[in-house]
C-alpha cells in the first residue's frame, strides 16, 4: 500500500526554516549594486527586498515541487506495479510539477535582473 503524504507540524517547521534561511541569505549572495554600476539607481534596501523576493520565489517553488513530487512519484510507482502501460502518463504527471520550479527560477532571474 502506498503511504500518503502527511505534512506534520515538525515537517512544516523545517520547511519554513529553510524558506526563511534562503530569504535571509539571498541579499548576501546577490548583493546590492555598487556605485557606478548599471543598476545603481536602485537603493540598497530595495535591492535587498528584490533579492529576498528572488530567494523566496526560488525556494518556495523548489520546496513545493519536492512535496508534490513525493506524492506523485509514490503513487506512480504503485500504478506501474499494476499496469506497465501507464508509464507515459506517469512520466507526464511527474513532469508537471517541475514547471513550478522553472517558473520560480524564471521569476528569480527576472528580479535579480532588476538589481544588476
Amino acid at each position: 500500500m502506498v503511504k500518503t503524504l502527511q505534512v506534520t507540524k515538525k515537517t512544516f517547521a523545517v520547511l519554513a526554516i529553510v524558506c526563511v534561511l534562503a530569504a535571509i541569505a539571498a541579499p548576501f549572495a546577490f548583493g546590492a549594486p555598487a556605485e557606478g554600476a548599471a543598476g545603481a539607481g536602485i537603493p540598497g534596501l530595495a535591492a535587498a527586498g528584490l533579492a529576498i523576493g528572488a530567494g523566496i520565489a526560488f525556494a518556495a517553488g523548489a520546496l513545493g515541487t519536492g512535496i508534490v513530487q513525493y506524492a506523485v512519484c509514490a503513487s506512480g510507482i504503485g500504478v506501474l506495479a499494476e499496469k506497465r502501460e501507464m508509464l507515459p502518463l506517469v512520466i507526464i504527471f511527474i513532469a508537471i510539477p517541475e514547471t513550478l520550479v522553472i517558473l520560480g527560477f524564471v521569476l528569480a532571474i527576472m528580479l535579480i535582473g532588476k538589481i544588476v
